[in-house]
């Protein structure tokens, strides 16, 4: 009984029994890994994307100061542009003498 128990094809008997009774859930497991690695790495291209955009914008915080500085600079421009405009309106009516009659 013991030699026979202690069998070699005994033995791989167990072992083919339990790779097929273990097998179908192992590959479960791996198709749900290999999705869950899918999901994983869309997640990461997503956050590095992400994190590029905000880095670029950081990054660019330089242009739109320059931008900002030159608008405030056209805006006073304009200002006094028009403030010349209201002056030579105005000079020129006051220096015409009132009409006598």
């Amino acid at each position: 009984m013991y030699v026979l128990a202690n069998e070699p094809s005994v033995a791989l008997y167990r072992l083919q029994e339990h790779v097929r009774r273990s097998l179908p859930e192992l590959a479960q497991h791996k198709s749900d890994m290999q999705s869950w690695e899918e999901q994983s790495q869309g997640a990461i291209y997503t956050v590095e994307y992400a994190c590029s955009a905000i880095k670029n914008m950081t990054d660019s915080s330089v242009y739109f100061k320059s931008i900002d500085s030159l608008l405030k600079h056209a805006i006073a421009m304009k200002e006094q542009l028009n403030a010349a405009q209201g002056r030579s309106t105005v000079a020129p009516q006051s220096k015409n003498p009132p009409a006598s009659s």
